[in-house]
């Protein structure tokens, strides 16, 4: 005895409608649905990117170069 068949498993994928296209047209078709499935789960299984640290987080911000006194020196204060 044979296990039943899924009907659906038999059924196009794709139907036309209204028209007569072409087979181009329905390779176009195809072919525009096959790549924004692909970057659809390219897009899913990619890893979401680093957030940016904030700047009031950052403790590198309280690191700076010592301060050099002299001439210009309050030029430099900003550095």
């Amino acid at each position: 005895m044979s296990a039943p068949t899924d009907p659906r498993k038999n059924a196009p994928h794709l139907a036309v409608v209204r028209g007569e296209p072409t087979e181009e047209e329905i390779a176009v078709l195809t072919a525009v649905l096959t790549a924004r499935a692909a970057a659809a789960r390219a897009a899913a299984e990619a890893p979401e990117p680093e957030r940016p640290v904030s700047g009031w987080r950052d403790r590198s911000r309280g690191m700076r170069t010592p301060l050099r006194p002299g001439p210009g020196a309050w030029r430099l204060s900003t550095r």
